[in-house]
């Protein structure tokens, strides 16, 4: 047993050595320094805000938001290595209010004794409960603690609205596959952290391979890389490791669909299928369709989501697009997955290539409006149910004609009390061309069912 200072402080040093090569090859080679940072060069690179605001050493509070292996937590160890202040690392799905009222206390004692500041960096920032998040605010506020939360949800939704106003949200971007590729070519040649010391002799089409196969994850392409290494390696008992093409594909077997079914990702990729219906690109369309379908969306769900468009967008333009979308709710409900996927596929391609028109749906969303805004409008007599034997005593439906007993099943009556409302107004697209050649033929006869003036003022019949 050593009892040297010299020794333990060795004793520990190797401990410490021994607790970072253990860790997997994403974490050993995240940046230590601002310049080995890869990506998100629209808030970091150079004269950028955050840039800035390091160089300065003047930091505000930050949320990081993004989706994972983007450089969230990365960045903040560079903050952590780069900045003077303390720094403090907590998950939010492990920490409790003591955690943060002890940090908090710690910072304050260190800023009244010495003026140095404190940064708490708080991963999943979206898992603390509103309490937790609270006891926060008082302290960023008055600059005891610079808080930099991390988060995959859109933090306008899972963040305090206090705590946000509070801070400067950064949105990390998937990295691109130049970037991703940066990377695992450095971790294929750096010795000390990386996988320089097993002689990898790699394929750069192995290496695309994998950076455009992780949809912009770095964390997930260096995983994978580290398992084809250290596998090949295992059994090349001491000769070149070779990682090439096939052993890429092996590493990193099923691609991952980054999906989720309640957060922003469900709401954007509904979005996105909508608009492209609407917008008449049915390769667009299929394309996010199939983004949901392998995510696991509800299929439910997006048959829904045909069927507003086409009641929405297509209306009358082309009726069959409602009859269509109503099949593929009950078909996908009916046979489920796999096969539900070809009726949303042919309702989804049917709407997009529809002649488009908002008509109907312009037209109840005025007559709402007008329900809801301006003094309900009475049922005229002629039109009020007379089925019933008390209804014609007080003169309900006696004066109604009935337009099947006139010629072309028309007649002119008042339906609508009041001052005329347009508000379906048919559009000159598809079938409701003729619909408006219809309702134009119907006006036609209107008027001159109306009586007309001689020019003083006397109707002549």
């Amino acid at each position: 047993m050593y009892e040297g200072g010299t020794d333990k402080n060795l004793f520990e040093r190797s401990e410490q050595a021994n607790i970072e090569s253990a860790a997997p090859l994403a974490v050993r080679m995240r940046p230590r320094r601002l310049g080995e940072f890869v990506g998100q060069e629209h808030f970091l690179g150079p004269d950028k805000l955050l840039t800035r605001m390091l160089e300065a050493d003047k930091l505000s509070s930050l949320i990081f938001y993004g989706p994972p292996g983007v450089g969230k937590t990365s960045l903040a160890n560079v903050i952590a290595n780069y900045t003077k202040a303390r720094f403090h690392y907590l998950s939010a799905p492990a920490a409790s209010v003591r955690d943060i009222r002890q940090i908090i206390t710690a910072a304050k004692d260190r800023l009244a004794a010495t003026g140095g500041r404190t940064v708490l960096f708080i991963d999943e920032i979206h898992r603390f409960n509103r309490a937790q998040q609270d006891v926060l605010l008082n302290d960023v506020e008055s600059g005891v603690l610079i808080l930099i939360g991390a988060t995959t949800e859109n933090p306008y939704f899972s963040v305090n609205s206090p705590l946000i106003s509070r801070s400067t949200v950064f949105h990390f971007e998937p990295l691109s596959q130049e970037d991703i590729l940066q990377l695992l070519r450095v971790a294929v040649e750096d010795d000390e952290r990386g996988l320089g010391k097993f002689d990898v002799q790699v394929q750069e089409n192995a290496l695309r391979y994998l950076a455009g196969i992780c949809d912009g994850d770095a964390r997930r392409a260096l995983t994978a890389l580290e398992v084809g290494v250290l596998s090949q390696a295992a059994r090349g008992r001491g000769a070149k490791t070779d990682f090439n093409l096939e052993v890429a594909k092996e590493s990193i077997q099923q691609k991952a669909i980054d999906y989720d079914g309640t957060g922003d990702t469900h709401y954007d990729l509904a979005s996105a299928l909508q608009k492209s219906m609407r917008g008449s690109d049915p390769d667009a369309t299929v394309y996010w369709l199939a983004r949901m379908i392998a995510g696991g969306e509800d299929t439910r769900f997006i048959a829904r989501r045909i069927a507003v468009c086409a009641a929405e967008d297509v209306g009358n333009a082309d009726p069959m697009a409602t009859v269509l979308a109503a099949a593929a709710v009950q078909i996908s409900e009916f046979v489920g997955l796999p096969e539900a996927q070809l009726a949303l596929a042919q309702a989804a391609i049917y709407v997009a290539c529809a002649p488009k028109s908002n008509a109907s749906a312009s037209a109840i969303w005025k007559a709402m409006g007008d329900v809801k805004a301006e003094p309900i409008k009475a049922v005229p007599k002629h039109l009020k149910d007379s089925h019933y034997a008390a209804a014609k005593k007080v003169g309900f439906g006696t004066d109604y004609k009935y337009p099947h007993n006139f010629e072309d099943g028309f007649v002119a009556q008042e339906y609508l009390p009041g001052p005329a409302k347009n508000y379906y107004r048919p559009k000159a697209l598809g079938y409701e061309k003729n619909i408006r050649l219809y309702l134009q033929k119907l006006q036609t006869l209107i008027q001159d069912s109306k009586p007309v003036t001689d020019g003083t003022g006397k109707k002549d019949h």
